[in-house]
């Protein structure tokens, strides 16, 4: 059974799947007479054939690491977003775009514990996995009456190896 080894989630390595949404000191403005930071534009939100549609999902079932995995899916309508609501981890799978994926594919990466992930228009990925009971996300995705979401199934489970340490992830600062 392959195992898929995460690597840390950076804007660069993950750009041919999405983008990566984090507050880049860089990149921020001043708002609301200097007393907010305002990170803009940090990803691109698209939805062919319906509209943005802003969610939240809310962990029921635990993950566990190692974890297998025989399917992965993609959305050729629109790009998806996932932005943890408190600090966690997020391992994420995913696979370029096109007709179809192999195993050989799939790349895996794992959050800092403040990053959120907006996947591409078609980017193949697995789906949201979270290691806490109650653990919500906000979801950013396309909206509409026409399906958006398109399986596969591989022949062999794949795993998602244990690459998440005790350390919690850093609480964000005040």
């Amino acid at each position: 059974m392959p195992i898929l080894v995460p690597q840390p989630l950076h804007r660069d390595s993950f750009a041919a799947f999405g983008d990566v949404i984090e507050s880049v000191s860089t990149a921020a403005t001043a708002m609301n007479a200097e007393r907010f930071e305002r990170f803009d534009d940090l990803c691109r939100v698209e939805a062919h054939d319906g509209h943005i549609s802003v969610s939240i999902a809310r962990c029921r079932s635990v993950t566990t690491l190692p974890y297998s995995f025989d399917m992965v899916e993609r959305h050729p309508h629109g790009s998806q977003a996932f932005v943890p609501l408190t600090p966690c981890r997020m391992l994420v799978v995913v696979a370029p775009p096109g007709e179809s994926v192999a195993p050989g594919d799939l790349r895996a990466f794992v959050s800092n514990g403040r990053q959120g992930i907006n996947y591409h228009r078609g980017t193949w990925h697995m789906p949201l996995i979270a290691f806490e009971q109650g653990q919500e996300f906000l979801v950013i995705d396309r909206g509409g009456n026409t399906p958006n979401c398109d399986f596969i199934y591989f022949d062999a489970p794949i795993t998602l190896g244990d690459v998440l340490t005790a350390t919690r992830p850093a609480a964000q600062a005040d």
